[in-house]
């Protein structure tokens, strides 16, 4: 089963899962349709050698997903336990990011035999130092962050590149770093405007352009997260974003210069994996189904020094950007 949002390399996991799955005689293997829900309503589909073909290099994922926040409260997760129960299932695989290994480890407490894969752009997650998604990801970024430093040097403009990263800023860091961006904001260092606008206007003294890469999730100091009020998520709540349009406006309003943002959005959760993606969902995948034979659940699958590792699912938290990661960041600005 997958939950929450989607991301490149669900479909490679899955894939995994069913090659492996189908080396053990006797196994049956299903996929849950549309997340949470078709657990709910008992929505499955055989999963079979032809059900493989050609996952590898396909994103999103063919089994459907739903937020896992709509399931995080005690009806909702009893009908998730009544579902499992009703399908008669042995083990359940479960791909997802922070608010899916959540509800797991809810499933788990309540008697259920569940096994975690770690999948999430936002490389959130404590127990594992990638998951599934981020390598596409920040792939995505990077390359368009190279892409407008074309145009920022020859318009001698503010080039801002919002992307992803609602609590954790690892997209806007890493692909900073690599896209060498004059500036990154992340959710983990609130900013201040005034000493953004004070790094622009030395730096074009001497070059005269500047990139700027924020996480959606990047605030000033004592701010609040930017929010659209117009779109609203499966909650009914306003989504985050926005913060690069603001910095605009501040940006010119206060020293004058042409400035542009480029949302980057969802094509950063889009398209075919990355090698890396498609080698570490792979490892995941396999490394589940060995978890299920030996009868170990109640834990995540981890990568950890380039081995897989598992990890409770009680334990999985937020990952945040760390300060070795935002001091190497600030080295760069400018």
């Amino acid at each position: 089963m997958t939950g929450g949002g989607d991301c490149p390399g669900l479909n490679a996991a899955i894939r995994a899962i069913i090659r492996r799955g189908l080396r053990e005689p006797g196994m049956e293997l299903v996929g849950i349709k549309r997340g949470w829900k078709g657990l709910v309503d008992g929505e499955i589909m055989p999963l079979n050698r032809d059900s493989a073909s050609g996952l590898l290099i396909r994103g999103g994922t063919i089994l459907g997903s739903t937020p896992s926040d709509l399931f995080k409260g005690d009806v909702e997760l009893e009908k998730l336990i009544n579902g499992y129960r009703k399908l008669g299932l042995d083990a359940l695989i479960i791909i997802g990011g922070n608010s899916t290994m959540s509800v797991a480890a809810r499933m788990t407490k309540g008697g259920l035999n569940v096994i975690g894969i770690p999948k999430t752009i936002d490389n959130d997650l404590t127990g594992t130092e990638r998951s599934i998604g981020f390598s596409t990801a920040l792939f995505v970024a990077v390359e368009a962050i190279d892409r407008v430093h074309t145009t920022a040097e020859s318009h001698h403009r503010v080039m801002i590149v919002e992307v992803m990263g609602r609590n954790a800023g690892w997209i806007a860091a890493m692909s900073g770093l690599a896209g060498g961006a004059d500036l990154i904001l992340v959710p983990e260092h609130p900013f201040d405007i005034e000493e953004v606008c004070d790094l622009i206007r030395k730096r074009h003294l001497i070059r005269n352009f500047t990139i700027i890469v924020v996480a959606e999730g990047a605030h000033e100091r004592g701010g609040e997260v930017a929010v659209n009020s117009e779109e609203k998520d499966a909650f009914g709540y306003s989504t985050i974003g926005g913060v690069g349009n603001w910095l605009k406006k501040e940006i010119k309003n206060r020293l004058g210069f042409d400035t542009r943002t480029i949302v980057l959005g969802h094509t950063q959760r889009g398209g075919a994996p990355t090698v890396e993606d498609r080698i570490l969902a792979t490892r995941f995948g396999v490394q589940a189904v060995e978890l299920a034979l030996e009868g170990t659940y109640g834990v995540m699958v981890g990568l950890e020094d380039d081995g897989i590792v598992t990890v409770p699912l009680n334990s999985v938290k937020d990952r945040k950007v760390d300060e070795y990661w935002i001091k190497t960041a600030e080295i760069f600005f400018g």
